[in-house]
């Protein structure tokens, strides 16, 4: 019997082995920072100042960021030539985020907030239909509070975000409690110990890879509250990242069936360039346990599934971006390719998906201009084994839908100081394929569309979103756009225009104090 390494083990072998392997640093100099939220009201400031190149991405390809790592690049911009407004939107998010705390010391923070929208919903873009994947859910009013606990010692940060929100119980994508008059959860809640040259992390937190502000193939925020154990080694220049998480257990014809997924890539970044080599890995099955060489995150997984016989669903991937007065990024992702065409099973359509596009700034670094084209096929994520998809409670670890393409053209604008506007205009092709679905028995290959099965939904977007903070404590946020879509819900020749909108006002409160 080959032995199995639980989760529980991994992490506190991790928590052992890895001040050996920093030499055992400290930061005696460096004290250990939390994440910046990717749903923080700061982020859309921080990404729009990234893209006109008036501060430096401090981690390309990777998100979310550090707190320390996005102050160090604020207080390094050169404000000489830029307008008004983005010096003054400068200075708000240094002011901001700024801590004078520089030894042991806790932040508390909360937040009140109240919405309206006519869709339920995080992603106007995947609101569309009334039934299916893409089910917009109903119109609702919202009320919010949030907590923030953050206890920051010496290499050590802890830190807990404890949500209520009504519109959960209205979100088709929500998996808990809906039978309540409101709904909770723990949006953030990690330990996390910091070294110069890596960290140990374990806990919940969004995370992105791949090119900023567009969900990752294998690894974005799409799944609430993902709990997992990371682990990074490394410089800003040259660093090795890893996760590994438990996905939810899964009842197949009566039997508890276990899944896990492990994901590990190599990010370089020479000089203007940023490129990642990545890959994943699915497990499922009724007795199943983390085998040791999967966790292994230093293992080559594909090779381990060859060499071992391994039933897994095996990714590999790469990300890539070069920074310029007009850059250019991407992202791909293999999942199965078949090069013999020898027998039945070879006849399998090739599975990948993949994004390309540029950016840019325009002027005097107050405009930002991005355009770019995905795709994802129709069986990527999907593996004979219908279990051993990366879902978690039926919502993607990266993308949430495959079987479509999107091409899309973004402008972001801060004609005044916290007020951030981003016209977009998107075109949409979604076939009926779904990664929720069983994967196709090996006699429909030859009627299975590599994209786009079935009848295609057409859908054009042109919206408008926006941000507005006049000061750190206020903020407002709003959504608008028209939809006009052809082959509504995958029948012939219903065309349909639906206005989407929402509207979300919040009020912010913080306290930082030392530990005595």
């Amino acid at each position: 019997m080959r032995p199995r390494l639980p989760l529980a083990v991994f992490g506190t072998t991790c928590l052992l082995l890895l001040p050996a392997l920093t030499g055992g640093a400290t930061l005696a100099a460096q004290q250990a920072s939390p994440y910046v939220p990717l749903d923080d009201w700061t982020m859309p400031y921080l990404e729009h100042l990234i893209a006109t190149h008036v501060i430096p991405d401090p981690a390309p390809l990777t998100r979310p960021l550090r707190r320390a790592d996005v102050l160090r690049a604020l207080e390094g911009a050169d404000t000489l030539h830029l307008s008004r407004a983005t010096t003054a939107t400068l200075l708000r998010l240094r002011a901001a985020l700024a801590s004078d705390q520089a030894g042991p010391y806790f932040r508390v923070a909360g937040a009140l907030g109240a919405g309206a929208a006519n869709y339920a919903r995080r992603d106007p873009l995947a609101a569309i239909d009334s039934t299916g994947p893409r089910q917009s859910g109903v119109g609702h009013g919202t009320a919010s509070g949030d907590l923030e606990l953050e206890l920051g010692t010496g290499h050590v940060i802890a830190v807990t975000h404890l949500q209520l929100d009504t519109r959960l119980k209205y979100d088709p994508d929500w998996f808990g409690k809906k039978d309540r008059a409101i709904a909770g959860r723990t949006a953030e809640a990690y330990l996390d110990a910091q070294w110069k040259f890596g960290d140990l992390f374990f806990g919940r937190m969004d995370r992105n890879w791949g090119p900023p502000g567009i969900p990752g193939l294998l690894l974005s925020a799409n799944p609430y509250g993902l709990d997992h154990f990371a682990v990074s080694v490394g410089s800003a220049k040259l660093q090795f990242q890893a996760l590994a998480t438990q996905l939810d257990d899964r009842d197949s014809n009566g039997v508890v069936v276990h899944r896990f997924m492990v994901q590990h890539r190599l990010r370089l970044v020479p000089g203007r360039w940023a490129v990642a080599l990545w890959e994943g890995t699915v497990l499922a099955g009724r007795d199943r346990s983390f085998e040791a060489w999967y966790l292994n995150a230093l293992n080559a997984g594909i090779l381990e599934q060859w060499n071992n016989g391994g039933n897994v669903n095996s990714f590999v991937g790469l990300d890539v971006e070069r920074r310029g007065r007009v850059g250019v990024f991407g992202q791909l992702m293999l999942d199965d390719i078949q090069v013999d065409r020898a027998g039945a099973s070879d006849q399998k359509p090739v599975s990948y998906a993949v994004t390309v596009g540029a950016r840019g700034a325009i002027g005097a670094a107050a405009t930002a201009w991005r355009v770019y084209y995905t795709r994802v096929t129709n069986l990527t994520y999907r593996n004979e084994d219908s279990l051993q998809v990366p879902l978690y409670h039926l919502l993607g670890t990266g993308r949430n839908f495959d079987d479509y393409d999107q091409l899309t053209w973004t402008l972001g604008l801060l004609p005044r100081a916290g007020l951030l506007l981003t016209p977009e205009v998107t075109y949409l092709r979604q076939g009926e394929g779904d990664p929720r679905l069983p994967h196709p028995v090996v006699s429909a290959y030859p009627t299975t569309a590599t994209i786009f099965q079935g009848i295609v939904e057409r859908t054009l977007r042109f919206a408008v979103a926006g941000s507005y903070a006049p000061s750190a404590r206020v903020g407002l946020s709003f959504d608008a756009g028209v939809h006009h879509i052809s082959n509504f819900q995958h029948t012939n020749g219903d065309t349909r225009t639906r206005l989407l909108g929402r509207v979300s006002l919040s009020y912010r409160l913080e306290r930082v104090g030392a530990v005595q």
